[in-house]
């Protein structure tokens, strides 16, 4: 059983080495309590959302703060600042966005909660007028336990971006070791089960943000992220989803937990309150108009195979007829030369000996994607670069409607999740003359440089996902230059603006002086907090022995336990609660002299 409500804690590490903050799923102490970081999203030219999480402690509270906004990194010239109050309803995330903010500009930002600040945040504004370059990242596909996230680190480190496409996949929902494993790694997401509701969304997006090189680029830069299909379950489309059984509930409940975890955790600006709508678009002066597509829940047609009676039915649908219409619209009214289309599964077509070989991508809906071609074509619209993730790999596709080239595809390879065990790379190629290139095998990311006159896309892979090493490099480059609507191989990477101002990296909030009793440990979660029958803690280098609960009356009373080690020092108890009357209680549990005292009820 599970009750409705998950309340838990992440406290971190006191060991502030470099080495242990960069390995573990962790946080130092000294960024107490915002030891998710911090994180911007969704710039504008006059504004951006600003994102942290307070760890609580106290369950029950409403927990409230400021946060202040800086041209500088010591917030000499502070521009913005407000107070806030967040609470379990939004699972003590705090979202605020930012306005009246200049264009094209780089600020600072921190939080404070009694007398505590967060780690210094930096983000970047949007340009107006005219542009000469724009820089983005793009990512996708980060499984938490199939390796190192060193692309993360290596984007951060080159600090030559202006904001980071993330396009899905941004976490797993799967149960540990469910989904690529990698023995070389010891990671671990929580909970250990496959998440199925709302708590359980949002105890997996609080162990991925633990993660070193994730809170760096959050730290350092801008997100434009939508989702795919592993924020909700496997294949999922509006009505379903290929990982999603009967007896995990019903899937529109299931569904919406996913969706409402997104929102909390990611910065993204919600077009109203309660919309969750992410299919939206953002404006590089002059140059390019962004254009987020939502191919997965929005209003897509379930999948179906190519002998099935209905895959060809002019009617199936990937984006639903509002989107389609909308998206429609937008590449027809826009001013800016280049349409820059963030998408989740791949356009172009992939076929073996003539048949679709992955029919969860546009493949699979023909006719919409038919539709797509012949509006580009009839109203000569050009200059549409697709980029696209999903599927783990690297591809370079002209797309053509017959003959007739329409635009470009640029696929990310993922950060950590599998390709293919086989390098069928040649035969992808002979058998699809779109193909430029493809690459089933290595992690990384692509830098995509767009400039009055071309769209470069430069696929970089990092060198190794087993351990921590984020060193990279550039593989292959294609150019589509302005009113081509193809790619071209270059043998030159894209020069870019230079670096930016020096990146934020250190461990710790400005204000930082000193550890306090780290030699007790720490108490990183407690959930779900009301329990009914058995409750989870999570600590970190604390010795169990002893656990009993204290009633209000009181009355101390031993409970069973059983405990597993997750990575470095880290441990997940469970708590058995069985025949204890609903109340108001405390745990206690340690050794020797070093016990902790927590607050938490049954019902």
């Amino acid at each position: 059983m599970k009750p409705f409500f998950y309340f838990y804690l992440l406290v971190i590490s006191a060991m502030l080495t470099a080495a242990f903050g960069q390995n573990s799923l962790t946080a130092p102490e000294c960024i107490a309590p915002f030891y998710h970081g911090v994180a911007s999203g969704d710039p504008l030219s006059d504004r951006v959302i600003i994102w942290t999480r307070i760890t609580p402690t106290d369950f029950g509270q409403t927990l409230t703060g400021t946060y202040h906004v800086a041209t500088d990194d010591q917030f000499n010239n502070v521009v913005a600042n407000g107070t806030f109050s967040t609470d379990s309803t939004i699972d003590f995330t705090v979202k605020i966005d930012i306005t009246g903010l200049n264009p094209n500009t780089f600020y600072y930002y921190e939080f404070e909660h009694n007398g505590s600040y967060s780690l210094v945040g930096r983000t970047k504004t949007l340009p107006l007028g005219a542009v000469d370059n724009m820089r983005l990242a793009v990512v996708s596909c980060a499984s938490l336990e199939s390796g190192y996230f060193n692309a993360y680190e290596a984007i951060a480190n080159r600090n030559d971006v202006d904001a980071v496409l993330m396009l899905g996949d941004y976490i797993y929902e799967y149960e540990s070791q469910g989904f690529s494993p990698n023995a070389n790694v010891d990671r671990t997401w929580q909970p250990a089960e496959e998440i199925t509701e709302l708590n359980d969304y949002r105890l997996r997006y609080n162990s991925y943000r633990l993660d070193y090189a994730l809170r760096k680029l959050h730290q350092n830069f801008p997100w434009i992220c939508i989702w795919d299909d592993h924020e909700t379950a496997n294949d999922s489309y509006p009505g379903g989803a290929d990982n999603h059984q009967a007896n995990e509930g019903p899937w529109p409940q299931r569904m919406s937990a996913g969706k409402k975890a997104y929102f909390e955790w990611i910065p993204i600006r919600p077009k109203a309150p309660g919309n969750q709508e992410i299919f939206r678009t953002f404006e590089l002066g002059d140059l390019a108009k962004i254009i987020m597509l939502d191919t997965r829940l929005e209003g897509r047609d379930q999948q179906v195979g190519t002998n099935d009676p209905v895959f060809n039915d002019s009617t199936r649908t990937i984006l639903g007829p509002t989107q389609f219409q909308w998206f429609k619209n937008e590449l027809s009214t826009t001013t800016q030369p280049w349409k820059i289309i963030g998408n989740q599964v791949m356009i172009g077509a992939v076929e073996i000996f003539g048949t679709p070989i992955n029919t969860d991508s546009w493949d699979g809906y023909p006719a919409e994607r038919q539709k797509l071609f012949d509006h580009l074509s009839t109203n000569n619209i050009d200059n549409m670069v697709v980029l696209t993730g999903d599927i783990h790999t690297s591809w370079a596709v002209d797309l053509k409607d017959g003959n007739t080239p329409v635009g470009v595809e640029m696929v990310t390879p993922s950060v950590t999740s599998p390709g293919s065990p086989i390098n069928l790379s040649n035969l992808i190629t002979l058998q699809n003359p779109n193909i430029k290139y493809v690459e089933l095998t290595k992690r990384g990311f692509i830098l995509v440089d767009i400039t009055p006159q071309r769209v470069q896309g430069d696929w970089y892979n990092v060198s190794t996902i087993n351990e921590i090493n984020a060193s990279s490099s550039c593989v292959k480059s294609y150019v589509s230059n302005l009113g081509n609507n193809s790619l071209t191989l270059t043998n030159t990477q894209a020069n870019g603006h230079g670096a930016f101002p020096q990146a934020l990296a250190g461990p710790c909030s400005r204000f930082y002086v000193g550890l306090e009793d780290a030699a007790k440990g720490i108490v990183l979660g407690l959930y779900p907090n009301p329990s009914a029958e058995l409750i989870k803690l999570q600590t970190h280098n604390i010795p169990l022995d002893n656990f009993y609960v204290i009633a209000a009356n009181g009355v101390k009373t031993p409970v069973q336990h059983y405990s597993n080690s997750w990575e470095n020092g880290t441990t997940i108890t469970a708590v058995d609660l069985v025949g204890l009357l609903p109340g108001n209680y405390y745990l206690v549990f340690g050794k020797d002299s070093n016990f902790h005292t927590i607050p938490f009820n049954i019902r």
